[in-house]
């Protein structure tokens, strides 16, 4: 069977050896966010600015759950039609032979498919959905026969979407908001994502912080490829602020 989810050395934005998962606040919380969602078969919203790890924390966490929970990831890239999303649906749920012609036809297909037994539907870049397709959903969910959870992830856009939808976002159990790694907390947790930072001084890790990385993990990532990049090509073995500098120019970013 294929994975619904993608594979975990992915999960980091660039292809970096060593670059470690950490455990955050924000990933706890998602742990224990999910599991009641399951468990309570409803739906969550997990929301925040680009960059500060919603997704993978999301994808970690659930492929925890696996293979005990049948979970099922759409991730949208644009705005689809209602039509788009029954099809992603019965492409993801694997039904076979071809998706029916007829929209009653196939919502009763993908209803009865769904009400078999439980499982978990991921709706990735939530926010490129409509009112149209957002009442889809919800209309899938709210069927009584139907055993499915669902986690709404996207941007900051996605929670201003959901909430236009009254009938949906009154169903909504829980809602999460990601956010940017607070200075305390980046001085707690890079130290712990890449053996670049393991030694390096406090100072230098706010220092990167304050210049390029802002709090945002995808602006870690890149600057830990760069950082390390620069350690290799000078023989350099810690951290100091000339290599820094150096990793920012490649960023674009200030000094």
């Amino acid at each position: 069977m294929t994975p619904r989810l993608p594979p975990a050395p992915t999960d980091q934005y660039v292809c970096l050896p060593d670059a470690r998962l950490v455990t955050t606040r924000a990933l706890l919380t998602v742990r224990e966010n999910l599991a009641d969602t399951i468990a309570a078969r409803a739906m969550t919203c997990i929301y925040g600015g680009a960059g500060f790890g919603k997704t993978v924390a999301v994808t970690s966490c659930l492929r925890e759950l696996e293979p005990g929970e049948d979970i099922h990831r759409i991730t949208f890239h644009a705005r689809p039609t209602t039509r788009a999303v029954r099809h992603e649906l019965f492409t993801s749920l694997g039904l076979p032979g071809r998706p029916p012609r007829y929209a009653g036809e196939f919502d009763h297909l993908l209803k009865s498919e769904l009400a078999t037994h439980p499982r978990t539907l991921v709706l990735d870049e939530a926010q490129w959905l409509s009112s149209d397709q957002l009442e889809y959903v919800r209309y899938i969910w709210d069927d009584p026969y139907t055993q499915v959870a669902i986690v709404f992830v996207g941007g900051e856009g996605c929670h201003q979407t959901l909430r236009k939808e009254p009938m949906l976002s009154s169903r909504i159990f829980i809602w999460q908001r990601f956010t940017r790694l607070t200075p305390e907390e980046v001085l707690d947790v890079i130290p712990l994502y890449h053996p670049v930072w393991a030694d390096a001084d406090p100072h230098d890790i706010a220092f990167a912080d304050s210049h390029a990385a802002h709090g945002n993990f995808r602006n870690w990532a890149r600057l830990t490829a760069h950082t390390h990049t620069a350690l290799e090509r000078t023989g350099r073995t810690h951290v100091d602020q000339e290599i820094l500098r150096w990793a920012f120019s490649r960023l674009g970013s200030g000094t």
